[in-house]
């Protein structure tokens, strides 16, 4: 159709000229007829085999559909109008989407869309931090008893928004990092509560139009920095033995964002409470986080993941319920794994009056946590002033033995230790692989870092996972190599420090696509999907890189403008069948920030089927050619959302 030059996808300049086909050793005499015979055929039967497969057509009312090529351009445009910018079918990567980032406050009004594609209207005010799986009004339907109401609980198919998620007015960009750990926008959280509730813990300040994060925390007023160099005057932080940890009941995660600087990549987490903005703050601050509670269901993490576990005041009865909460600890913790206590009853007898509790309580308290540890056959390393750290053991061979006389937890029967999507604590110790002798390490002994990022991690080696070979972490290891260097051509911003901190790799298998951005000032979270025929977050978490599960059918346990890059390799066609397309799609504008990058690899007709949403998303969006060339059935979506806010006139401060 005449009017447009829009093209839905293109192909970067970069790839090799007619002068470099291999073809160019033939005799002079037969090049020209030679060159001229393959082109023909290659455009015949490429144009033959996407008519035939194509299930929507490239000529869908309000979808451009010309196939961009720098070597021959098979077919003439079919383009009809459409929100996108405009281009041509050869150019640099660069002059097409635009993905630096530009706002750093305004009204942002959002481009008017192309009427023929569907639109989707912002959402009230009220929704800019609606996280649907922990709505607060949802989950008072739900049992008080152990938090449980804390836990996710998602809307019903009826139930899900049909529209986007508004930015606070005066949303801004976030600091870059390493700045971003000290200090937030007001305008992007705009919650004063904690600066009150928490001021005398050095938690928080607020400063004018931002917050400043000083470092401390309940147990470490004097700042997350010192208290780890005192935690590390205890265990060894310093040798690349531990690499991953998790921290529960998090706060604003000081303790995870001090820890990068060491190497050590944590998971923090924190239910969505009275502390009504704690992870959020996190994740504007560039700190991993996510929403999350220990109560009646497992964490969605593998068994063995975490090198070492911390609560520094979290408030979680570790004692209580038969030491269930502890057992899931041991569960996620490595064999020879720390888990580190700060806090009550710790050291009772200095602060058992700062604390307001008597000291009958709190030295009951640590007697039940103590029994528990020993329970789990875990051994009391050290306790020193207000801290204390317990080992887990790096098997189970004397552990069983210790069974026999005290069976209290008993080991859990045969199961998937590595389960843990919606599957409920079990009050039963998980048990080790086993090892022929006390020497050993259960499970196979990992490298220390950065050596454990390439090394064939033991879940692979000992043949544990279905269809996986150390051959096959090796491809994979350098096709995402060469993936990740095709990305970074299409998006010039992708290697410039500072541009992007906070990914997600929606469907992450090994891990591969965050393996290669390891040198970068950036983090992960890769998802293994419930839905994956091959669950390998062990895998992941075993080359030292973080991941939770997630099914997409849901929406994450996250705030809105969490992440600001998002990448979704063959996730529809995983879902295809099993839930809506736009709700996935939807749910990715929630957690992308505004002016965030998208990178989506699948089919072309699954593409184009995305495109059309994504239009409707006000993304600016271009489909490009797989990094193996046009011939490839499989491209590549690149976009990025448009910048846009809650308006002026509605007030967005909701404390």
């Amino acid at each position: 159709m005449a009017g447009s030059n829009q093209t839905p996808y293109y192909t970067p300049t970069s790839k090799p000229s007619a002068a470099t086909h291999p073809f160019s050793s033939w005799k002079r005499l037969n090049l020209y007829y030679s060159l001229a015979a393959i082109t023909f055929l290659c455009c015949a039967c490429y144009y033959a085999g996407y008519l035939q497969h194509s299930s929507v057509g490239l000529r869908v009312s309000g979808i451009t559909s010309n196939i961009a090529s720098s070597t021959t351009n098979c077919f003439p445009s079919q383009n009809t109008t459409s929100p996108v910018s405009s281009s041509s079918s050869s150019f640099s990567s660069s002059s097409q989407l635009d993905f630096t980032t530009h706002h750093a406050a305004g009204d942002g009004e959002a481009v008017v869309p192309d009427e023929t594609v569907k639109t989707y209207p912002p959402c009230d005010v009220k929704y800019s931090e609606y996280t649907p799986c922990e709505d607060p009004k949802r989950s008072l339907k739900f049992d008080r008893d152990r938090l449980i109401y804390r836990e996710r609980h998602c809307p019903e198919q009826s139930e899900l928004l049909k529209c986007r998620i508004p930015a606070p007015y005066g949303y801004k960009n976030p600091f870059k990092w390493p700045l971003s750990r000290d200090l937030v926008w007001y305008a992007n959280v705009p919650h004063k509560e904690l600066t009150v509730e928490k001021a005398v813990q050095n938690w928080i300040r607020f400063e004018g139009d931002r917050f400043r994060f000083p470092g401390g925390g309940t147990m470490f007023p004097n700042g997350a920095d010192a208290y780890i160099d005192d935690i590390g005057k205890l265990i060894n932080l310093k040798d690349g033995s531990i690499r991953t940890a998790i921290d529960t009941g998090c706060g604003v995660a000081s303790w995870g964002a001090y820890l990068l600087s060491r190497n050590i990549l944590a998971v923090s987490f924190a239910p969505r409470d009275t502390h009504e903005a704690q992870v959020q703050f996190a994740l504007e601050r560039g700190v991993p986080a996510l929403i999350g509670v220990i109560a009646s269901k497992r964490l969605p993490y593998p068994s063995r993941a975490f090198d070492m576990a911390h609560c520094s005041r979290c408030l979680i009865p570790w004692g209580e319920y038969d030491g269930t909460y502890l057992i899931e600890v041991d569960r996620v913790l490595r064999p020879g794994g720390f888990w580190i206590l700060s806090g009550p009853p710790i050291h009772w007898r200095k602060h058992w009056k700062g604390w307001e509790r008597s000291k009958e309580d709190l030295n009951a308290e640590q007697t039940k946590i103590e029994k528990v540890a020993r329970s789990l056959c875990w051994k009391k390393f050290v306790e020193k002033d207000d801290i204390a750290i317990w080992q887990k053991p790096y098997n189970h061979l004397r552990c069983k033995k210790l069974r026999k006389a005290s069976k209290n937890p008993p080991m859990c029967p045969a199961q998937d230790p590595d389960a843990a999507w919606y599957r409920k604590i079990e009050t039963c110790l998980t048990p080790l692989p086993d090892v022929s002798s006390e020497e050993k390490v259960a499970g196979g002994q990992l490298e220390k870092w950065p050596q454990r990022l390439h090394a064939i991690p033991p879940r692979i080696s000992r043949g544990t996972v279905n269809g996986v070979t150390a051959e096959t972490l090796k491809k994979d290891s350098q096709l995402w190599k060469r993936r990740v260097s095709y990305y970074k051509t299409v998006n010039n911003q992708l290697g410039q420090p500072g541009r992007y901190r906070n990914l997600l790799d929606m469907n992450a298998y090994l891990g591969g696509f965050a393996a290669n951005l390891i040198d970068d000032p950036v983090w992960v979270m890769n998802i293994v999907p419930a839905e994956a025929k091959i669950n390998t977050l062990g895998v992941i978490y075993e080359r030292g890189l973080i991941g939770t599960y997630q099914s997409w059918c849901e929406a994450m346990s996250t705030y809105p403008r969490t992440y600001d890059l998002i990448h979704a390799d063959s996730v529809f066609i995983l879902y295809k069948d099993r839930c809506e397309m736009e709700d996935i799609l939807l749910e990715m504008d929630r957690i992308l920030r505004p002016e965030g990058s998208v990178i989506i690899r699948d089919d072309v007709d699954t593409l184009i089927k995305v495109k059309r949403i994504t239009d409707g998303l006000n993304w600016d969006s271009q489909i490009v050619d797989h990094e193996d060339g046009p011939l490839e059935r499989e491209k590549l979506l690149f976009a990025v959302k448009s910048y846009w806010t809650a308006p002026s006139t509605q007030e967005s401060h909701i404390s």
